[in-house]
C-alpha cells in the first residue's frame, strides 16, 4: 500500500483532468452514504468534530476521515484546524492501495466540483469572475472555474487586503494570461460579474441579493453549518438553486435550511443535484437571464475521484 503525500497531490492533479474524471464519475452508479459528522463537545455547535465519508464506484471503494479543531491555530501557529486522510481499496478484491494526503485532495476536488457546477450552470460565454474569500482555498477556487469558462478578468475580495493581494499572487502564478485584481468595491464587483464563487468563513451573508445581476452564476463552498449562510432568502428565492448532494446539503447547509426556516422557501424546489447535471450532459440553465446557484458541503465521491486520479497518476510515474 501507498503513502501519498501532499506534494504528490499537487504535483499529480489538473483542473482538466480532474472536473472531467468528476463529471464522468458523477454520471455513472455509486454508493455514497450520507457522511457522519461527530461533535466531540457537545456543548457548542462549532466545537472540535471527527468525521467519517465512505464510497465506492466500480473501481474503488474510499473512506475519507477528518478531525477540525477550529481553535488550532490560535494554540500553535503549526497546527491547522483540518487533518484528513483518504484510504482507497480496489473494488475488484478490496485490497487497501494507498492512504492519500485527505486535506490537499480536499482543495482539488471542492474546487473541482464547483467548476463542474459552473459547466453546467453558467453561461457559456462568462468572463468575469469574483471570487470572495481569501483562505487557502481561495486560489484554487479561481483556478477551477477558470478551467472551464473564458475567464479574462478576475477579482478577489476577502475582509483583509494583504490575504486578498496575496491569493492574487499565487493565481497570477498560475495564470499569467488572465488579469487578475483586487476588489476594492464589492458592490460594483458582484453587479458586473459572470460567475461568484464565495469560500469564506462568514456567518452572515456577504452581499445581498439585490446586487446579484440576471445571468449571474454563484458558488457558496465556505459554510457547512445549519445556522450560517453565505447568501440570503432572497438570493435563494430568485435562483435556480442545484446542489451537490442533497444528502448532505440538505442536513448542514444554512444557506437552504434557514430560508427554509423562515418559511420562504422548500427543499423540493431544488432543481437537482451534481449527479443529475453530470448524466443529462446539457447545459441546465433556462435562459441567459436566469441566476443559477449551486450549493456545496462537499462528497465522498469527489473525495474518491481526486485519490483515485492520484493513485492512477503516481502508479505510472
Amino acid at each position: 500500500m501507498q503513502v501519498i503525500t501532499a506534494e504528490s497531490v499537487h504535483q499529480s492533479l489538473n483542473f482538466k483532468e480532474l472536473v472531467d474524471a468528476l463529471d464522468e464519475t458523477f454520471s455513472r452508479p455509486a454508493g455514497m452514504p450520507q457522511r457522519q459528522v461527530f461533535s466531540l463537545d457537545e456543548s457548542t455547535s462549532h466545537s472540535d468534530a471527527f468525521a467519517v465519508l465512505p464510497s465506492w464506484n466500480e473501481k474503488t471503494i474510499a473512506v475519507k476521515a477528518f478531525t477540525y479543531f477550529p481553535s488550532n491555530p490560535k494554540k500553535d501557529p503549526n497546527l491547522a484546524s483540518l487533518y484528513s486522510k483518504i484510504l482507497i481499496f480496489s473494488r475488484e478484491t478490496g485490497e487497501p492501495q494507498a492512504l492519500v494526503d485527505g486535506t490537499s485532495v480536499t482543495y482539488w476536488r471542492t474546487a473541482a466540483v464547483s467548476a463542474l457546477g459552473s459547466r453546467y450552470l453558467s453561461r457559456e460565454n462568462s468572463n468575469k469572475l469574483l471570487v470572495c474569500g481569501t483562505g487557502n482555498l481561495a486560489s484554487f477556487m479561481a483556478l477551477a472555474h477558470a478551467s472551464v469558462r473564458p475567464i479574462t478578468q478576475i477579482k478577489v475580495w476577502g475582509r483583509s487586503e494583504v490575504k486578498a493581494r496575496a491569493t492574487i499572487e499565487l493565481i497570477r502564478n498560475k495564470r499569467s494570461d488572465i488579469e487578475v485584481i483586487y476588489c476594492e468595491d464589492l458592490e460594483a464587483s458582484v453587479r458586473e460579474a459572470d460567475i461568484i464563487s464565495c469560500a469564506t468563513g462568514s456567518p452572515t451573508p456577504l452581499f445581498p441579493a439585490e446586487w446579484v445581476q440576471a445571468g449571474t452564476h454563484t458558488d457558496f463552498v465556505g459554510n457547512h453549518n445549519h445556522d450560517r449562510r453565505e447568501c440570503d432568502s432572497a438570493l435563494i428565492q430568485k435562483s435556480a438553486v442545484f446542489v451537490d448532494s442533497k444528502i448532505n446539503v440538505f442536513a448542514e447547509a444554512g444557506e437552504l435550511l434557514l430560508p427554509v426556516a423562515e418559511g420562504v422557501f422548500s427543499l423540493d424546489e431544488v432543481k437537482g443535484e451534481l449527479a443529475q447535471l453530470c448524466r443529462s450532459g446539457t447545459l441546465a440553465r433556462e435562459s441567459a437571464e436566469q441566476i443559477t446557484l449551486f450549493k456545496t458541503v462537499g462528497t465522498a465521491l469527489s473525495d474518491l475521484v481526486g485519490a483515485q486520479l492520484v493513485y492512477e497518476k503516481v502508479s505510472q510515474d
